[in-house]
């Protein structure tokens, strides 16, 4: 098969999306697939045997921390020139939009995905008003897929209510080699925990934004002179949180990679989750493999993810005192051991291979629903006639 993934965002990006698709892409090629990625132009040319075809790139007015590409008629002439037995779309909002107009203009399969809640991002820009018409906008855009997929039950349930048509739960997944106990280094803790090794140590991965809601940590640290935080990521709201933390026990590490990343996710006493804007969180199971204990504020994906009490703890989102007394539960050391334990082995269960296989059988019912919808478009035709 022959498979065209347009993405808003790919190497060298780090994000949970450019996760997925690398391992997706990995697969894919093992099982003899070709596979062209159009991505925004970042100077990659080829991943792990897929052709990378890069599009110009522009930094927005409102969002300078990175670089996008706008909907351009490049990728009518790249679907053009390929000829792909099916289009995926990640994410379409951009260049995605191009996507989803011609291929349907040029009549190819489409299969398309969403990863990223923009909506609920609206409340943290002061943009709120907006957000019937942007959901009106994703609706719109996802319409004219064959099949559409989201990466939790949570989400499909919100996608489904809002009328969006034919959505799919694409499981998630963590490479349980590269996140693992084995990890931890004392060197990084001590780093982590600005030279407080003995400090109860939170870890936070991502994106330094304001929809991450990080903020709102800021308390515990107030009250808890024994607690450090780890922000590992950067990120456009970076040089403000420095300023909200400032005087605190909080230390920004900026990007970390390969090895440096696991010993970070190792080395912490616990994995911080405050954000209720995911559609997953793939930094959650990638702490759990790393035998951290997840401590989330409760949300539709979080609850999926983490198992109260057994492989993480679940605080009441904007609660102040419901997050120190989620802190405080990891002192019972019996308790804290059963949770790292748990958390590995549940992460487990969720290695790659499941999901990569899981997206060539959704581009085997997406060619389907593609067929079906033809032979109807005949039918209609004769009847017509």
């Amino acid at each position: 098969m022959k498979i065209a993934i347009i993405t808003e965002t790919f190497l060298p990006s780090t994000d949970g999306v450019v996760t997925r698709l690398k391992e997706a892409i990995k697969h894919l090629i093992e099982e003899d697939n070709e596979v062209i990625v159009i991505a925004p132009d970042m100077g990659v040319t080829e991943y792990e045997g897929a052709v990378v075809e890069g599009v110009k790139t522009t930094k927005l007015p409102f969002y300078r921390y990175r670089e996008f590409s706008l909907p351009q008629k490049k990728v009518k002439y790249l679907l053009e020139k390929y000829q792909p037995d099916i289009v995926h779309v990640v994410n379409p909002a951009l260049v995605g939009v191009s996507g989803v107009y011609y291929a349907n203009k040029l009549d190819f399969p489409l299969l398309a995905s969403y990863h990223t809640h923009v909506p609920k991002y609206l409340d943290f820009y002061r943009l709120y008003p907006f957000k019937p018409l942007v959901w009106w906008y994703f609706k719109k855009l996802h319409s004219f897929s064959d099949l559409n997929l989201c990466t939790s039950n949570a989400v499909q349930k919100e996608l489904t209510g809002h009328g969006f048509p034919n959505v799919h739960v694409w499981d998630r997944g963590v490479a349980i080699e590269n996140y693992h106990p084995d990890f931890k280094s004392e060197a990084m803790r001590d780093r982590l925990s600005g030279g407080k090794p003995e400090n109860k140590l939170l870890v936070f991965v991502g994106r330094l934004a304001a929809e991450k809601e990080i903020h709102k940590l800021k308390p515990v640290l107030e009250k808890r002179s024994d607690i450090s935080l780890a922000l590992v990521g950067d990120g456009p709201a970076r040089k403000e949180l420095e300023k909200t933390f400032e005087g605190t026990n909080t230390i920004f590490t900026g990007f970390l990679h390969d090895k440096e990343l696991s010993e970070a996710f190792a080395s912490g006493d616990a994995f911080i989750f405050p954000s209720v804007t995911e559609t997953l969180g793939l930094v959650i199971l990638e702490a759990m493999a790393s035998g951290l204990p997840v401590i989330a504020a409760k949300s539709g994906p979080t609850m999926e993810q983490v198992e109260d009490g057994r492989t993480g703890i679940l605080y009441e989102n904007e609660n102040t005192e419901s997050l120190i007394q989620a802190i405080e539960k990891l002192e019972d050391e019996n308790y804290y051991r059963s949770l790292c334990k748990n958390a590995r082995k549940e992460a487990e269960k969720f290695s790659w291979k499941r999901p990569s296989e899981q997206i060539l059988e959704y581009y085997e019912q997406t060619l389907k629903a593609y067929q079906n919808k033809q032979v109807k478009a005949q039918k209609k035709m004769k009847v017509t006639e």
